[in-house]
């Protein structure tokens, strides 16, 4: 009858006690550790390049994605292709105009899970202040303390008036730019659910 009593009590101090553990939830993206890159061609050969330079604002929580968000603003001036008189030259008015756009964002609208930690995540996209819609599928998983967001996407270039008058040519640089980011952030406990 003890045992009976005692079993009982664990069983309702653990229902109890269930609602008070707190989900994890990633807020803190840790640019130091994370990449925001890309590849395209130019003359028909795969080149790479990144940025630098962003910050970026999240907010994920594993056991309710659809309300996920995230918010991201890259210092284009912060381009990276691989020499200084390329990265002077995509600065330049032509391609990213860093002094009149020093800023491209990405602002998600949606998260789909897909299951197996897969999503896709929608926003728009802002570059030399033309805004359109895009979705990428991200995949995400725990790593330690942490958790590490991965995924890609294609823009065309043109869509954005990257690369105008004598780089308009895609013989040269080819149209579509393949975007690929690894992010890592950080977990701290979730806000209790209500």
């Amino acid at each position: 009858m003890q045992t009976r009593l005692l079993l009982a009590s664990l069983g309702l101090m653990a229902a109890t006690a269930a609602p008070l553990v707190s989900a994890v939830e990633y807020k803190q993206v840790l640019t130091d550790k994370s990449a925001i890159a890309f590849s395209y061609k130019q003359m028909n050969v795969p080149m790479d390049g990144a940025f630098k330079r962003f910050t970026a604002q999240l907010n994920f929580d594993p056991a309710q994605p659809a309300k996920a968000q995230a918010a991201f603003d890259i210092d284009v001036a912060s381009i990276d292709v691989g020499s200084a008189e390329g990265n002077e030259e995509v600065a330049g008015k032509l391609w990213f105009n860093t002094k009149a756009q020093p800023t491209a964002r990405f602002v998600s609208s949606a998260v789909k899970p897909l299951g197996n930690n897969k999503f896709e995540v929608s926003g728009k996209l802002t570059i030399k202040g033309k805004s359109l819609d895009v979705s990428a599928p991200v995949s995400f998983k725990p790593e330690g303390a942490n958790g590490v967001f991965e995924g890609a996407f294609a823009i065309k270039r043109a869509d954005y008036a990257i690369g105008e008058g004598m780089w308009a040519d895609f013989g040269t640089v080819a149209n579509e730019v393949q975007i690929k980011f690894r992010l890592l952030a950080s977990a701290g406990a979730a806000s209790p659910k209500k």
